[in-house]
């Protein structure tokens, strides 16, 4: 009797505990929203954005057409989107990777993307923030703003193929803020201008020459 009494109870209990696990949020058309403060599982939709609140806990957050948004303090596994830009708020951890295609990546003020950060057309700009896994464009300008710190160096890759969208033949700008930190090499397989300030520290630079600036930002 009291085994059935169990086996009941037990059977009872598990759909709750598989709604529970179930928290992923999915959707085709319109913005896939996370509220502040809340947590949920792989936050996802198609055509449209993706916005997680400040505080919130996701899983990966994607989309295809749309941007990926994130508010400060947020904690998430990863970020992608195919056409649109990520944004990452102040002091938000990502621990995976944060990619696009079409479109630009902004860390805000002590972001934390453990993953690289890598986008096709688009720029990468870092606001005193931190990526593990190196930063990557083709067609887009890299700012490694002031106190940033990157590991596993910088790509900007050739154009080629399909992927080049690119309208104009301009050289992406590529400048590495006061007192940023570059780990590993520096590769451009395209011409470039890289400008370096001189209280900045990086690795080794293939494919450009590094143009010193003092202050603040470039003035060319």
């Amino acid at each position: 009797m009291h085994r059935h009494l169990l086996a009941l109870a037990l059977a009872l209990a598990l759909p709750l505990v598989a709604q529970a696990a179930d928290n992923d949020i999915d959707k085709v058309n319109g913005t896939a929203r996370v509220e502040a403060g809340q947590h949920a599982g792989n936050v996802s939709t198609v055509n449209g954005a993706v916005r997680v609140g400040d505080n919130a806990v996701v899983q990966k957050a994607s989309t295809v057409n749309g941007s990926v948004e994130f508010g400060d303090h947020v904690q998430a596994t990863a970020a992608d989107t195919v056409n649109g830009a990520i944004t990452v708020g102040a002091a938000s951890r990502v621990s995976g990777a944060v990619t696009t295609t079409n479109g630009g990546i902004h860390l805000g003020n002590g972001a934390d993307v453990a993953g690289k950060a890598g986008t096709v057309n688009g720029g990468i700009n870092l606001d005193a923030a931190h990526v593990g896994g190196g930063i990557s464009t083709v067609s887009g300008d890299i700012i490694v703003g002031a106190n940033s710190r990157v590991e596993g160096g910088i790509l900007v890759d050739k154009p080629g193929g399909w992927f080049n969208f690119s309208s104009n033949n301009r050289l992406p700008h590529v400048v590495i803020g006061p007192h940023a930190v570059v780990q590993g090499t520096l590769e451009f397989r395209r011409e470039v201008v890289l400008q370096v300030s001189d209280s900045a520290q990086i690795g080794p630079v293939k494919g450009a020459t590094p143009v010193k600036f003092s202050g603040d930002a470039p003035t060319g």
